[in-house]
């Protein structure tokens, strides 16, 4: 880890402490963690979290599941607070970086109603608050078949959030808008604009139940690939195949449902997801998971089997059949078929020895349908492949 990522996020608390010591502020400081070493069975390709720009083979590496964050609250009165949150991850690039997940200011208008304006958690997912924060979490890692649909994990803008109870049903109900940028791996920025979220939470008992929407434009600009071929295509006449391919204030979106039970020692989660574009080059998808685990003491053994696949077609239509320009048909049918389609089963045990820390153990039973999720494929790769990680989780 670099020293200057690991001091910018450390530097935080203090900035937070500096500016409101004086005033009587109420300062909360708090952080989590998890160091782990993540393995596979193949040297053919490489096993990544979303957006990593390098992942493991056979050899154990920190870099795939390991993170630290810190987040610090500054309670001015009983109505304003500022919240910021580090974290240090391997993300985009290949070695470990500091980024301000979250940077807001909170008001609470009523014992009901809170408003924030500036960074975020943008609510993608049934765990997309906590996400980062394994110890939060069940499984060592959230599905990557899910949780590879949509990368984004902050917004840049304002959302509201009401709180009540209809009977014994809590309800919490979110509206977010803004705009961000996420980087990706593949050297491109994705430029989300519009960018509007719903989601409803209730929650009754040992019974959670979530329901999430999504809404955004996106451009992408700046990929080399995408522009040649979308120029190129156009310059020859193929117009349409061009347009469908274009990333250019295309209309996205993505809708799900999530289901949380933890009843006496009965633990499950579920999540399903319909991604939804008007490009080829943002495959339509639909995901899901399911896991059951079983509490025993400070032992938690579960199982969990994930699914991804693609709805969109696989090949664009009224591109080149034959001659020189073939390669712009090749380009198109690879965008158009990039998301990753696979399944996995995993089985994981997690271990409370210690009341703010858990030791978790992971393997995974991956299936992809041609590279699916993995990166850096060797010609010839295919499944299924073994993924086991260990690690422990943390909180203070």
């Amino acid at each position: 880890m670099k020293l200057k990522s690991f001091i910018l996020i450390m530097a935080m608390s203090s900035a937070f402490s500096s500016a409101w010591a004086d005033d009587g502020t109420s300062i909360t400081v708090s952080g989590f963690g998890t160091a782990a070493l993540t393995r596979s069975n193949t040297s053919d390709a490489e096993f990544a979290r979303p957006n990593q720009l390098a992942g493991v083979t056979t050899g154990a590496k920190t870099g795939v599941d390991s993170n630290f964050g810190i987040q610090a609250t500054a309670k001015v009165n009983n109505w304003l607070s500022f919240t910021g949150q580090g974290l240090v991850r391997k993300n985009v690039t290949d070695e470990f970086g500091a980024e301000l997940a979250w940077a807001f200011v909170k008001a609470k208008v009523s014992d009901q109603l809170s408003v924030r304006v500036g960074r975020m958690g943008l609510p993608v997912y049934m765990i997309s608050d906590y996400r980062n924060v394994g110890y939060a979490n069940t499984m060592l890692r959230p599905p990557i078949e899910m949780y590879s649909q949509v990368i984004l994990e902050s917004l840049d803008g304002v959302d509201g959030i009401y709180q009540t109870a209809v009977g014994d049903t809590n309800v919490t109900a979110q509206l977010s808008y803004g705009v961000t940028d996420s980087d990706s791996r593949s050297d491109y920025t994705a430029k989300f604009r519009k960018l509007s979220s719903i989601n409803v939470v209730l929650e009754n008992g040992p019974f959670t139940v979530r329901f999430g929407r999504v809404d955004t434009n996106v451009t992408v600009d700046n990929s080399a690939n995408l522009n040649t071929l979308v120029s190129g295509l156009s310059k020859y006449g193929f117009t349409s195949a061009a347009n469908s391919i274009a990333v250019n204030d295309t209309k996205a979106s993505f809708t799900s449902l999530g289901l949380g039970v933890d009843w006496k020692n009965i633990v499950v989660q579920a999540e399903y997801g319909k991604r939804k574009s008007a490009s080829l080059a943002i495959a339509d998808t639909t995901s899901w998971y399911t896991m059951f685990g079983y509490r025993m003491g400070a032992f938690l053994p579960y199982f969990t089997h994930a699914s991804a696949t693609q709805d969109s077609p696989r090949t664009v239509a009224g591109t080149p059949t034959a001659g020189p320009l073939l390669a712009y048909t090749v380009g198109a049918n690879g965008l158009a078929s990039a998301s990753p389609i696979q399944t996995s089963n995993s089985i994981g045990m997690r271990w409370d020895f210690y009341k703010s820390a858990a030791l978790k153990v992971q393997i995974d039973r991956i299936s992809p349908d041609g590279a699916g999720t993995f990166i850096n494929a060797k010609p010839g790769f295919q499944g299924p492949v073994t993924v086991v990680a260990a690690g422990i989780d943390f909180v203070f």
